[in-house]
């Protein structure tokens, strides 16, 4: 592990056995207390019970050229490791409703679904967005039935007389979680910080960020109150334009609030850059000035394993909701 390696380079082997024995009986005592709270009923009878969203990028879901133990391998699948290290940890988080980047094709998320399926996660509604970019999607999976969406797949922008596609569009999706509660999902995955010899990555990822709010405004244009979370992989901090952009001005109706979640040892980063050994925060998951007040802070957090790597170079993003309108009269 990238992580057990690190801590011998500063501490003796004790040291280390020290401190991974005391993760290990964190991460065990996390892992009890989810499994208490999945099983937990409502706090007075008829109550909403409160749901669970995750946000995640998977790593190349999807069939591409890999390089695995030294060989090249063309157009190969995600590997059996990596895929059952997400199904692993998906069906311990045990959601109610899934937002992914990085998945291929509908065949790719509808082998997700199954495999969760099999393991103990039924979520039996699906939604793919199919846009600019051929290889690499965004997908959401649900126990709820989807009562409407809007996806963007055909956005555009200008840089430098040059015209460019919002390379994974948007995916918006609403969730109908009870008759009464709805929950809509706003999927993104910007630009990436690789440079590519079409234009500077960052402009592109600022042009993909006020192409979102856009969307977004227009939302909120007509359903002030709705509930929103707008999550995914942005790819940037939150002191960038793009983050910024997209929260909007502070203090209005409009404004997206971050929801700082952090692992049980109070870290934040979501993504590890192993070329550059940096750990950074580019997944988030915003709402709206509707759904806040529905958000169950104490009981979302980012998801945590030792071998949280195998599956992806992302952890995942878990935000609870109480399904009942606040705002409501």
């Amino acid at each position: 592990m990238i992580f057990t390696s690190r801590l011998r380079e500063g501490l003796g082997s004790a040291a280390v056995a020290s401190v991974l024995a005391l993760a290990s009986t964190q991460y065990a005592f996390t892992q009890c207390a989810l499994a208490q709270d999945r099983v937990a009923p409502a706090a007075e009878a008829g109550a909403a019970a409160p749901i669970r969203f995750v946000s995640y990028n998977l790593r190349n879901y999807l069939k591409m050229d890999r390089r695995e133990g030294g060989e090249f391998l063309e157009n190969a699948p995600k590997p059996e490791a990596e895929i059952g290290k997400v199904v692993e940890f998906l069906v311990s988080i045990h959601p109610d409703v899934i937002g992914v980047c990085e998945i291929g094709s509908e065949a790719d998320v509808i082998d997700l679904q199954s495999r969760l399926k099999a393991a103990g996660l039924d979520l039996p509604h699906r939604e793919w967005v199919d846009a600019a970019d051929s290889a690499r999607h965004l997908a959401a999976l649900s126990r709820f039935p989807f009562s409407a969406r809007d996806h963007q797949t055909k956005l555009r922008y200008q840089m430098d007389d040059k015209e460019f596609e919002f390379h994974r569009g948007i995916l918006d999706a609403t969730v109908q979680i009870n008759p009464d509660y709805k929950l809509r999902l706003l999927g993104s995955h910007l630009k990436s910080k690789r440079d590519v010899k079409e234009g500077d990555q960052a402009l592109m990822r600022r042009n993909e960020a006020h192409l979102l709010r856009t969307h977004l405004d227009n939302i909120l244009k007509t359903s002030p109150d709705e509930n929103i979370i707008m999550y995914g992989d942005f790819n940037d901090t939150r002191n960038e334009t793009p983050i910024k952009a997209l929260q909007g001005k502070f203090g209005s109706d409009t404004y997206m609030r971050d929801i700082q979640v952090a692992d049980q040892y109070g870290f934040r980063w979501t993504y590890y850059w192993s070329y550059a050994d940096v750990y950074s925060r580019f997944d988030f998951a915003f709402v709206s000035k509707g759904l806040y007040p529905e958000v169950i802070q104490e009981k979302s957090y980012i998801f945590s394993d030792p071998d949280w790597f195998t599956a992806s170079d992302h952890r995942p993003i878990v935000i609870s909701v109480l399904p009942k309108d606040a705002m409501r009269k």
